[in-house]
């Protein structure tokens, strides 16, 4: 039986077809005969206890610049949906965390990947904090006396900014570097919110892992190398996906918090790790199917779909 399947995420023109997940899963789906519908966040109204999007029909094929096509908009009532993927990609705002409480309206009617409340309760950089001797040394604070005291204890340290995403004001700073009190500036008057500060793990120059879990099971990995003169290995600062296998640690790291991600309808999570450390949960938005897809000759996208459709059949919901 066919599903209807609302996309809640960012402009399809925006997409980059070759890399972008989001666009494996829509594929997926069609190919499962599914009917898909787009919307963005700004497109949701609540009136009531009522939720609508205006939105729009959606078929998608794998041509750059082609690869969508949009039927007529509807002002779509969204408990009609049998499942709602929430794709928008960070920054993990007020309004990010807006659409996690409209969402919530619907938790009891549609299922929601991931769940919204529990993407509400786990920040990506904060979720992490919850699992004892996963993570490297980590200080989160306002605090610059604090900060000191970490610097003093680890020397080189990574700074970021606890809300970030996408490598974006990522700062690298060794021991006797003196731009740390600049720093510290720039970031409380840029926001309130405290900062993120870690021991700096060499083994980054040799890549950091994002690791794929699909309902708290590791599915697949790609190995994402910086540049030279680079702390960052994001593929979109430059960082190259390399073929990769997970290590003993790594796989313990996905067995400690896999219950967890289940228990709380996270059934699509990226988690990065480097050398043996845990450093985010991406619960929002996560990346990396294509990149692992081509270099392991797997489609991940289809276990996200199984995953998917064994939760509906769980509620009841017939889905062949």
């Amino acid at each position: 039986m066919s599903l209807a399947v609302a996309f809640q995420m960012d402009p399809m023109e925006s997409l980059h077809i070759e890399g972008d997940s989001t666009f494996a899963l829509q594929l997926e789906a069609q190919a499962r005969g599914h009917a898909l519908y787009h919307y963005l966040p700004r497109e949701l109204s609540l009136r009531g206890r009522r939720l609508r999007a205006r939105a729009r029909p959606v078929q998608v094929k794998r041509e750059q610049g082609n690869h969508f096509k949009y039927g007529a908009p509807e002002n779509l009532d969204l408990t009609t949906m049998d499942v709602i993927l929430m794709r928008q990609d960070p920054p993990f705002d007020m309004a990010y965390i807006t659409a996690t409480h409209l969402l919530e309206h619907l938790r009891d009617e549609v299922l929601i990947v991931n769940d919204p409340v529990s993407v509400r309760n786990a920040p990506e950089k904060l979720f992490a904090t919850h699992f004892d001797g996963l993570m490297p040394p980590t200080l989160i604070t306002s605090d610059r006396e604090a900060v000191a005291e970490f610097r003093a204890e680890h020397g080189e340290l990574i700074l970021k900014p606890l809300f970030g995403n996408g490598g974006a004001g990522v700062f690298h700073l060794r021991s006797d570097d003196d731009n740390l009190n600049a720093l510290l500036e720039l970031f409380t008057g840029m926001s309130r919110e405290p900062i993120i500060v870690q021991r700096y793990l060499p083994e980054i120059r040799r890549g950091d892992k994002r690791i794929i879990l699909v309902e708290g099971k590791p599915v697949g990995a790609v190995l994402r190398v910086p540049p030279p003169g680079e702390a960052r290995a994001n593929l979109h600062v430059g960082g190259r996906a390399e073929k990769t296998t997970l290590t003993t640690r790594e796989r313990d790291i996905c067995a400690a918090i896999g219950p967890a991600l289940t228990e709380q309808g996270l059934v699509f999570v990226g988690v990065d790790v480097i050398g043996d450390f845990l450093t985010e949960i991406n619960v929002t938005s996560p990346t990396g199917i294509q990149e692992i897809n081509r270099l392991d000759g797997v489609k991940l996208e289809t276990l996200v779909w199984d995953a998917i459709e064994a939760r509906l059949a769980a509620r009841g919901r017939k889905t062949d």
